[in-house]
């Protein structure tokens, strides 16, 4: 791509004169027919179509998505188009010294082989930007990047043919008033002779037979491979809903889930680089192979249990039961996730509740777009808040949030965010009714409750309504405790449990033991009128806006922890 950006750049140089274009081309070849320029180059060359046809050998499948099709289909056009030019060029001046001096080769190509020359320049960038965008877009900065990088990849093959289109006509427009330059140009360039130009064919057809030669050997063992995998017999694989199919040994999960026409998500379309493949494998786990070093470093990353793996990493050869992990249509983003939800993960977090008070009264005799207009602005403040402290808004019910806290952190800090968040709100809240108090016949109040404890966190759901949720004793204990805020009159009760965790000193508060339905023991609460007067456990900008309550050192995690107002 490098040397490809290289050529347009100098072409690109005549929409200012053949002079520039001329200069550009000196120091163009001064790099690429260097000795470390030309082995870089045809080292390179050569390894991406080694590779290119070693991937095509070891296709089980040739189900691919759409793109993937499209970037091979360009990979083995490019070599029929690519071969007289690089034998016209490179070969001719290292064995017969034929200098290609641009403007010369305008004078030849203009006339005789523009849309070849037009067609190979986009098939080769064209084929290069798709691999570097679909191997790029998984990494985190390159959403943010591609619109420019999207542009750049459109001008610069366009500013390459403009440049040859004004090369080309003004080498024509001085051939018309010079009828001479033409031969003294080929005379000056040592341009080719007939035998010459029949010494390039026969190279060029000769390296064509060779690379086709090439493909058909990489199909033709491919063949005999499946011949011979056959006799070895069938390798079942079972998908949780309890379709199955059967895959030849050798085969990847993935290229057996394209083969039977099962949707499997691939960002990185099978090179192991992306995740989103991960599966959960069930019974016949125990005949896989450990994994090998590039699977196991994305595993790593991505923070996975054991019996998680990456379906085109592993090649089953016995009947295997697996769980696919992401939906088939999971996005670039999907790659980042650190936790692996759709297995389901115990965890111990903290988990925060808030419900409006007397909400049905609120909305009684209200349009509801103003209703809409109420929450809308109450969710954003509260939710600002939520994630400022480093929370999650796992869901929004009705007129209740629920929030998770730890899902990426220890149960100590977890607990901290969570008391942050509560306080957080009460500041946001009355910021909100003042913003809207013409909106309001009385003030939003509401009721938080907040608790902690080991649950599955896990992706649930349906389609397109799955996501990353929490389930277990903990959610219904922090519920409980915001529905009981209603019974005792405050704005939030705690468990002493997480205060506890959180090492934070709630002693001047009311504490209470409370029977939560569904618990055998009684649990210990603090009762807290006001979150507002919660020890300042974070910061506050002296002019807050909207979801900007700053928590500057919140805590150290060990246990001399200081809290910093």
């Amino acid at each position: 791509m490098v040397f490809a950006m290289s050529h347009f750049l100098t072409h690109a140089l005549a929409l200012h004169s053949l002079d520039a274009v001329d200069a550009g081309s000196d120091v163009f070849r001064a790099v690429w027919r260097s000795p470390p320029g030309t082995i870089l180059l045809y080292a390179a060359l050569i390894a991406h179509m080694v590779l290119a046809l070693f991937k095509l050998y070891r296709r089980r499948s040739l189900r691919m998505p759409l793109w993937e099709v499209f970037q091979i289909g360009l990979g083995l056009a490019i070599p029929f188009w690519l071969a007289v030019h690089v034998v016209a060029t490179r070969g001719l001046n290292e064995v017969y010294d034929v200098k290609d001096i641009y403007p010369l080769q305008f004078a030849w190509v203009w006339a005789e082989g523009a849309g070849r020359q037009t067609v190979m320049l986009l098939l080769v960038w064209i084929h290069g930007c798709i691999g570097l965008h679909f191997w790029l877009r998984i990494q985190p900065w390159y959403h943010n990047v591609w619109p420019l990088a999207l542009v750049l990849a459109a001008l610069l093959p366009g500013f390459a043919l403009a440049g040859f289109t004004v090369g080309g006509r003004e080498v024509q427009a001085i051939m018309a008033g010079d009828p001479t330059w033409l031969e003294r140009a080929t005379a000056a360039g040592n341009w080719p002779s007939k035998d010459e130009w029949d010494w390039v064919y026969r190279n060029e057809r000769g390296f064509l037979w060779l690379f086709s030669g090439l493909i058909v050997v990489a199909l033709g063992a491919r063949l005999i491979r499946r011949r011979r995998e056959r006799l070895a017999g069938k390798v079942q694989i079972r998908y949780l809903d309890g379709t199955t199919t059967s895959i030849e040994p050798g085969m990847t999960v993935l290229e057996g889930s394209r083969a039977a026409g099962i949707p499997h998500a691939s960002v990185c379309g099978g090179r192991g680089r992306c995740s989103t493949c991960r599966i959960r494998v069930g019974a016949g786990a125990e005949h896989l192979p450990p994994p090998a070093d590039d699977e196991a470093k994305v595993l790593k990353r991505i923070g996975t249990a054991d019996y998680v793996r990456l379906a085109c990493q592993i090649r089953p050869v016995a009947d295997l039961e697996i769980t696919p992990l992401l939906p088939a249509m999971a996005g670039p983003s999907a790659s980042q996730t650190q936790v692996n939800p759709g297995a389901g993960a115990e965890r111990q977090i903290a988990v925060l509740f808030a419900d409006i008070r007397a909400f049905t009264r609120m909305a009684e005799g209200r349009l509801p777009f103003d209703v809409v207009f109420i929450l809308n602005q109450y969710f954003k403040a509260m939710g600002s808040a939520i994630e400022g402290a480093g929370g999650r808004v796992d869901k929004f019910i009705g007129d209740g949030i629920m929030a998770l806290f730890g899902i990426d952190t220890e149960p100590a800090d977890a607990c901290r965010q969570a008391l942050v968040a509560a306080q957080a709100m009460s500041f946001e809240l009355d910021n909100l009714n003042k913003e809207i108090q013409a909106e309001l016949t009385e003030p939003l109040k509401v009721g938080i409750g907040l608790h902690v404890g080991p649950v599955i966190v896990g992706e649930m759901g349906h389609r397109q309504a799955t996501s990353v949720t929490a389930i277990g004793d903990a959610v219904n204990v922090a519920s409980r405790l915001e529905v009981a805020t209603k019974e005792f009159g405050a704005q939030l009760l705690v468990s002493e449990r997480l205060a506890r965790l959180a090492k934070v000193s709630l002693d001047g508060f009311k504490k209470q033991d409370i029977t939560i339905r569904g618990r055998q023991r009684p649990l210990g609460v603090y009762i807290i009128e006001d979150a507002k007067a919660l020890p300042i456990l974070g910061e506050r900008e002296t002019k807050p806006r909207r979801g900007t309550f700053r928590f500057a050192r919140l805590f150290r995690s060990n246990d001399t922890h200081q809290i910093v107002r």
